[in-house]
């Protein structure tokens, strides 16, 4: 896809004459249906996202599990991987309508089962299952992208449904909050799947002609590979957040055995070349996961930081992660109406713009600062997020051949959810040893990898545009 097709009115050049006329819009009659149900299941994992994010700290404590608190997120990341693996492969090999009903499936199987959890340990079993679910959820609906749209739409379909977190956005956090103080927070996990249903309906039909492409080659010897080493991915991580629990010598042990197996498995559900910054679609895989991690890194603590430390009630608390999600919005309609950028220059805007609203958001830890500044940094960074996230999701697609749209798509996913499951376990082994005795130090710590890690974006951003 060309930047010169990316954006503006989008139009086509038909085989008669060569004149150029206008291509249907995204909602236009030919692909109204599979937009809204696209926008619909986009804004459902939105809502969930941000209303979970909410109530977490009330339900870490009311399940007395605070030393898990980060592993409710980074678990969840970690069990996407395995989903974002066999969903790449199956999408290209069988088309994306077969793993999304299943991503749909494990995902309302996970929020029930978190719903209902009577400890910590079982409502980490739900969001594991949960995250499997939204990573076969996630791959799926990126292939619908780039085999349903033509080129000049496929911006504008990512500009949707990074819209799609508005409603969500405004409402999300503060219904989540609501919940939480007057029915309980098990209402949060337990209401989600009604609307899950709906959302299926409005989809599914529509890709009843995204079938396999010929051209794949069905090796499932290799599929069957690369979940190995998703899994092997997956429980690293999770021993990454065991070993930096524990204060004793099996602590090395499991670090040692955390770290090999990052190492090992990594390298091999990534393009070639990911891990070392080659230029194009290697660098585009990696500052997806520094972005990601770096953003999501520093929005999962915010919540307890304003709640814990700040005392603000949970309501309040999710606010921030509101205009958080509308500053990320905001900068991605931005974004759909740039004509003709270049990807490297929105990219390093972006990133600095999350800099500075993370440093902003971190100065919430003294209680000088008033909270609203610490708002604004969030806002900044979500605007700088917003540039970034669908910039990263264009040129995936346009560095892809159609029958490696599933798999870089996948990849995509993978980046994102390994560096972001990674820091925060990171963040959270912190948190852990800091939080009774320096709370301030133990917010700081975090907030410098995740600006740190924008900070590495910044440099990295050059290095997406491709070899001449």
């Amino acid at each position: 896809m060309s930047a010169s097709t990316e954006h503006g009115p989008a139009t086509r050049t038909t085989a008669a004459d060569g004149n150029a006329e206008p291509l249907p819009g995204i909602f236009s009659r030919r692909y109204r249906a599979l937009s809204i149900g696209i926008v619909s299941l986009v804004a459902l994992y939105a809502f969930e996202a941000l209303a979970v994010a909410t109530a977490m700290p009330t339900v870490a404590q009311a399940l007395d599990g605070l030393s898990l608190y980060a592993l409710a997120f980074a678990g969840t990341l970690a069990s996407s991987v395995v989903g974002m693996v066999w969903a790449g492969h199956s999408a290209d090999a069988r088309g994306p309508r077969a793993p999304l009903l299943q991503g749909i499936t494990w995902f309302v199987a996970g929020l029930v089962v978190a719903g209902l959890a009577p400890t910590m340990w079982v409502l980490l079993l739900g969001r594991v299952v949960q995250g499997y679910g939204g990573g076969l959820m996630s791959v799926a609906l990126y292939v619908v992208v780039g085999r349903a749209y033509p080129p000049a739409l496929r911006a504008r379909l990512f500009a949707a449904t990074a819209a799609a977190w508005v409603l969500p956005a405004v409402v999300g956090p503060a219904i989540s909050g609501l919940i939480v103080e007057h029915a309980g927070w098990r209402w949060v996990f337990l209401s989600v799947p009604v609307v899950a249903l709906a959302a299926t309906v409005l989809v599914l039909p529509a890709l009843r002609g995204l079938g396999p492409l010929p051209a794949v080659e069905r090796t499932a010897d290799g599929n069957g590979r690369r979940m190995m080493w998703a899994v092997g991915a997956a429980v690293s991580v999770l021993l990454l957040h065991f070993s930096g629990q524990r204060h004793d010598a099996t602590a090395w042990l499991l670090l040692a055995l955390a770290l090999i197996g990052l190492v090992t498995c990594t390298p091999r559900l990534l393009p070639v070349g990911t891990l070392r910054a080659a230029r194009g679609l290697p660098s585009v895989i990696l500052l997806r996961g520094v972005a990601a991690s770096a953003f999501f890194g520093s929005e999962v603590f915010l919540p307890l930081l304003l709640s814990r430390e700040r005392g603000l009630s949970p309501t309040l608390a999710g606010a921030a992660l509101t205009v958080g999600a509308l500053g990320w919005s905001t900068g991605s309609w931005c974004r759909g109406r740039m004509v003709a950028p270049r990807p490297e220059r929105v990219l390093r805007a972006g990133l600095v713009l999350m800099v500075l609203g993370i440093a902003g958001v971190a100065s919430a830890v003294w209680s000088v600062v008033p909270v609203p500044a610490a708002v604004l940094g969030w806002i900044v960074a979500g605007f700088g997020m917003g540039l970034t996230s669908p910039t990263l999701s264009v040129l995936t697609l346009e560095l892809s051949p159609p029958a490696r749209q599933g798999i870089n798509s996948s990849a995509l996913q993978l980046s994102d959810a390994l560096f972001t499951a990674t820091v925060l376990v990171l963040g959270g082994s912190l948190l852990a040893r800091l939080l009774e005795r320096a709370p301030s130090l133990a917010y700081l710590g975090g907030f410098a990898v995740t600006a740190a890690l924008a900070m590495a974006g910044v440099l990295l951003a050059a290095r997406t545009r491709p070899v001449a």
